[in-house]
């Protein structure tokens, strides 16, 4: 709940959910997420259908679990439920900001990023994430490049013809605070053009393994190599 402090009751879906699923009542103890780093302990002091109010008792700020600021970018797939589950896994296991991109080859160019917004907040609570990671608006593959002009860049490909590198093992030797951003391509990959482009703007070129992932798998694949390697 981002706006835990600057109110004293849940929303309508969220007071029904707690009163008629949860069974809370008044006096009850109930944890809120801001979305930027705390906790809060909160007493429920009204529970009636569509209401229920409540009064902070304890803030308690958490301790980032991963270093730098993690950007996936990723072009959405054709089937929607893909990129929806995508974006669900991805902030459980914990990223900061996610973007999608339109590429030459991609299926769909355009995404409601509303719909993953909410599913990304229900994920959050989940998965008791003390960060709200950043849901973009899709934005073409060239506006994108040129938007990102600094920190560590990875562009991930199946070309041969351009030398790769592992991304675990680049992020691996990138230093504790930096941020990193990955470039995740459509079905179809990105054109070897696109690629190019990339490379001459400063993103690095890697590989995710020997394997052919579907995208939301090599998004999925790019979250964790970022986790691990920041560890």
């Amino acid at each position: 709940m981002p706006d835990a402090t600057s109110c004293n009751a849940l929303t309508a879906d969220e007071a029904q959910h707690a009163v008629r699923v949860l069974r809370l009542k008044p006096h009850d103890e109930i944890v809120l997420i801001d979305g930027h780093g705390s906790f809060f302990k909160a007493e429920i002091t009204l529970a009636e259908n569509h209401h229920c109010m409540y009064r902070i008792t304890e803030e308690m700020p958490q301790s980032k679990l991963w270093n730098g600021h993690l950007h996936l970018a990723i072009a959405p797939t054709k089937m929607m439920d893909r990129m929806e589950w995508m974006a669900e896994k991805a902030t459980e296991i914990g990223i900061d900001e996610l973007s999608f991109i339109g590429c030459k080859f991609s299926e769909r160019n355009s995404i409601k990023t509303e719909r993953i917004g909410k599913i990304v907040v229900a994920a959050v609570k989940q998965s008791r994430k003390a960060w709200m990671p950043i849901v973009n608006d899709m934005c073409s593959f060239r506006d994108f490049v040129a938007a990102h002009k600094s920190d560590r860049r990875f562009i991930a490909h199946c070309y041969e013809e351009i030398n790769r590198t592992l991304l675990f093992d680049e992020i691996k030797h990138c230093s504790p605070d930096e941020n990193i951003t990955v470039m995740i391509g459509p079905e179809g990959d990105f054109s070897i053009d696109e690629v190019r482009m990339a490379v001459k703007e400063g993103f690095v070129s890697v590989s995710l393994g020997s394997s052919r992932l579907r995208t939301e798998t090599a998004g999925l694949t790019a979250v964790m190599m970022m986790h691990l390697g920041k560890k």
